[in-house]
């Protein structure tokens, strides 16, 4: 049996984690005290924590979206930001996260007075201090930031010229986000053509709350490196037969073949009604398909979760032993928008050496 714990000790790689979904309960009380925020559902750390993740378990992406009001809330300042950031990758790296992209949209934080600019400058220098911070500690991370646009918002494009000014300091790439239904992805045809122009890199939110159609608008017309969730690819799969007599449509084939990474978040995709249960989740059928799948956390304030206790679900629920979650790291890794020697490096230095401590 493994423990989380022993979960802690694994190094990790997080691909889809959103910065407005990870504050500490006690941060956000503080900060909503600093920014004079008086809409918060508690005033107590531990009963805070415990509204998020209650609020968030509704089986609904819109009512899950609906927590977001109070973390953003209190991150309309610079320094409320750059703070949020640096806990960010603290808590990361305590968690054994040795490469992370954390995304946020900046378009939500301009309430204050704000550019766009000093949004991602002031999220950019908490990441930075708080790589700095665990370098010091002996717990090296190292962070990329995505720039997220609002899919129900009118400002991709000029959220994607934002990801590409920044790109050179410490923002790796673009996504868009939101909830899903009534707002597909070719609604930002303007800003993918832009950024597959500039050689940049970009995720998309698709196949979570809405079906096959987003992944096919994500993969075929956009051009998306990666698919944000993208659960609903089993839409395309028809297991009849088992695995061994799977038979995958054009999408799913697609990508599988190309090799598309799937940013799976297993408990973040029970609690928004993507999949029923984690006894109904896909990923060990995707897995075992051969699927690029990465585990991630997505939320972890709202799902209450850590990368460990991601790899402690999928222990529990599916067997997977230290073999499985170094191939789902390395899949991560080898997915990750940083230069492929980066990548490499990290592969070869820090996670294969990490496990294989593990493995005995």
């Amino acid at each position: 049996m493994i423990t989380v714990d022993q979960c802690r000790l694994a190094p990790k790689v997080l691909l889809h984690d959103h910065l407005d979904g990870g504050l500490r309960p006690s941060t956000v009380l503080e900060l909503a005290r600093e920014t004079g925020y008086d809409a918060l559902p508690a005033d107590e750390a531990e009963s805070l924590a415990a509204w998020f993740a209650a609020a968030a378990n509704s089986g609904s992406l819109e009512k899950y979206l609906e927590t977001f009001a109070h973390t953003v809330g209190v991150m309309q300042t610079a320094d409320a930001l750059e703070r949020v950031a640096r806990e960010c990758v603290e808590d990361l790296s305590a968690d054994g996260v040795v490469y992370a992209e954390v995304r946020f949209a900046p378009e939500q934080h301009l309430e204050a007075g704000l550019s766009l600019d000093e949004v991602v400058e002031a999220v950019l220098a908490g990441f930075d201090a708080g790589q700095r911070q665990a370098r010091d500690a002996g717990r090296p991370i190292v962070v990329g930031c995505l720039v997220t646009a609002m899919r129900h918002a009118a400002r991709s494009r000029e959220i994607a010229e934002l990801a590409v000014r920044f790109r050179d300091r410490g923002v790796v790439g673009f996504d868009i986000a939101g909830a899903e239904a009534g707002n597909p992805p070719s609604r930002h045809l303007d800003a993918f053509e832009y950024l597959r122009a500039e050689c940049a890199h970009f995720t998309i939110h698709a196949g979570e709350a809405f079906g096959l159609p987003s992944i096919h608008e994500a993969i075929a017309f956009c051009g998306a490196d990666r698919l944000g969730h993208g659960v609903r690819v089993t839409d395309d799969i028809d297991l009849t037969d088992g695995i061994a007599g799977a038979r995958l449509g054009r999408v799913a084939d697609y990508v599988r073949d190309k090799r598309i990474p799937l940013e799976l978040c297993p408990s973040s995709n029970v609690q928004t009604g993507a999949v029923a249960s984690l006894a109904d989740h896909p990923f060990d059928e995707l897995a075992r398909l051969r699927f690029r799948v990465t585990v991630n956390t997505d939320n972890r304030l709202m799902s209450d979760t850590t990368m460990s206790r991601e790899f402690m679900v999928l222990h529990e629920q599916f067997g997977y032993g230290w073999a499985d979650f170094e191939r789902f790291t390395v899949n991560a890794m080898k997915s990750a928008f940083i230069p492929f020697d980066e990548r490499l490096a990290l592969i070869d230095d820090v996670i294969k050496p990490g496990f294989r401590v593990l493995m005995g």
